[in-house]
């Protein structure tokens, strides 16, 4: 490889001048595969060759797109466990999880192909007093080009629910992985290239680090959807504005889940340890924070101390959570670790011990102080920090006073959406963990800190697509309201109609 300066640093290195990607197999940490690295002129002329194709592309229709998907998602499913080996191997989850990723990436296709019409079709709009001789209505238009930069943590399953959204809206894509696992992406790729091998340039990948991105983003797409750390979001989101081009962001999160005191203890037990420690805890939306009633807390702990210890950590087909791909990842989980022990935190599973090189067994820690980092910053490794508090008010004072405000849970037998709708985030499952993320009909998306704009659901297709309103003169109007020459005293007498009927509305609603 070449020099490995780092181009960008941040509060993390985001780009490399590198020749080549050299990926590793997880399991055994030797070499994998190499990729070479795209630069300005690669795409430059994949942002070309994608605008060339978005004309004909979308002038096949919602049909004709529904079905070269449908041919991409029968070529997904064909091939899924070669697609699931390759995320086992190049971001190290278990075959089962990996597995999960090709399922979803299925639900995520079937759903823009059934409701892409339904949902950016022509949508007549009604006429209003003004203008009753006018038909009006609106159509959705592809933006053109999307570029996705997209994650090593869900490196299949996360860029193909945003991708599957903007191919259906009508959008050529450009895909970068993660330089961890871009062996993933050109799978995905090949899969497009078979199912859909006359409009190969309507879905592109450029391999690469953070520089990579930056020069997807300098090539000029119309728009770009960011998957990421909220550090280099920032970055790409002042970059983006540079050109004004729109951005989707999903960035990072630190979500919690709050335990009220009559809620079914095994249950909560269960999905939140789930819901921190799976996929190694690589997740925007994994459960890193537990508010619980103190009423419950001591019962609760039991619980969850007791399945945290039996979760199986490695490489072997047993293994239930795998290694951590990132190498600058284990300082962090460890000084999160270190912090809230500092603060009088003690570890009923795990600990610092449970940190090594490359894995990172389960931690729970148990009276952790509402500012310690293991409750603030996204900590992205399989720890649970438990926090008691007087009532469920404080859980939601807590949770909704973060900086992030992303996913969360409820636990609460009878006041679980009371609960729910009080906290300032983009999801929430009650009485479960991250189903939200399951089902592709529901936006996904946060607030502060945890980005802006949505994936997924009737909010995700509209999110690459934009609005064009219209409006057709139907017939002669009672007077002209767009242009001069109006007669004199019609637009007093229009307002006076309007003032009567209003005051009519008024006089109707006291008597009811």
């Amino acid at each position: 490889m070449t020099n490995n300066a780092p181009l960008i640093t941040r509060d993390g290195v985001i780009g490399y001048d590198a020749a080549e990607i050299i990926t590793v197999d997880q399991a055994t940490g030797a070499e994998f595969a190499r990729y070479a690295v795209a630069g300005k002129d690669e795409a430059t002329t994949a942002v070309t060759a994608a605008r060339s194709a978005t004309g004909p592309w979308w002038d096949l229709g919602f049909e004709g797109r529904a079905q070269r998907l449908r041919a991409w998602r029968r070529e997904i499913a064909v091939s899924g466990e070669e697609g699931a080996a390759l995320i086992h191997a190049e971001n190290g989850k278990p075959l089962d999880d990996a597995r999960v990723e090709v399922l979803g990436a299925l639900e995520h296709l079937q759903y823009v192909i059934e409701n892409a019409e339904r949902v950016l079709g022509r949508r007549e709009v009604p006429a209003n007093p003004t203008t009753s001789n006018q038909r009006a209505w609106v159509e959705y238009q592809p933006y053109g080009v999307v570029g996705v930069i997209g994650p090593w943590n869900f490196p299949l399953l996360t860029p193909v629910a945003i991708v599957a959204d903007a191919l259906a809206a009508g959008n050529a894509v450009i895909l970068k992985p993660s330089q961890i696992t871009p062996g993933v992406t050109e799978w995905l790729i090949q899969t497009w290239q078979r199912a859909v091998p006359d409009l190969p340039a309507v879905l592109q990948n450029l391999n690469g680090y953070g520089a990579t991105g930056q020069a997807l983003i300098a090539a000029g797409p119309d728009k770009l959807a960011f998957t990421g750390s909220v550090a280099t979001g920032k970055t790409v989101a002042a970059q983006c504005a540079q050109t004004l081009t729109p951005v989707l962001l999903e960035l990072g999160g630190k979500d919690g889940a709050i335990v009220a005191e009559d809620a079914d203890l095994d249950e909560a037990a269960k999905h939140i340890v789930w819901g921190a420690m799976q996929n190694t805890g690589h997740g925007c939306i994994s459960l890193e924070v537990a508010y619980v009633v103190e009423s419950v807390h001591d019962e609760f702990v039991e619980k969850i101390s007791e399945l945290a210890r039996h979760v199986r950590v490695g490489s072997d087909t047993d293994a239930e959570i795998g290694p951590v791909p990132l190498p600058g990842q284990i300082p962090i989980i460890r000084e999160h670790i270190e912090d809230a022990l500092q603060r009088g935190a003690r570890a009923t599973v795990g600990g610092l011990d449970a940190v090594g090189e490359r894995y990172a067994a389960p931690t729970v820690l148990v009276g952790v102080t509402p500012d310690a980092l293991a409750a603030t910053e996204e900590t992205f490794g399989p720890t649970l920090a438990v926090v008691k508090v007087t009532d469920t008010d404080e859980a939601v004072a807590h949770i909704s006073a973060g900086r992030y405000g992303l996913g969360s849970a409820v636990f609460s037998r009878d006041r679980g959406e009371d609960i729910a709708r009080r906290l300032r985030v983009g999801m929430t499952s009650i009485n479960d963990a991250l189903v939200f993320s399951m089902n592709p009909a529901l936006p996904f998306g946060g607030r502060g800190d945890s980005g802006y704009g949505r994936k997924q659901g009737e909010e995700g297709l509209r999110e690459f697509a934009w609005p064009h309103s219209f409006t057709a003169k139907t017939g002669a109007a009672h007077f002209s309201a767009s242009t001069f020459g109006r007669p004199a005293g019609a637009m007093a007498a229009a307002l006076a109609t309007v003032r009567d009927r209003i005051l009519a509305e008024q006089d109707t609603d006291t008597t009811h």
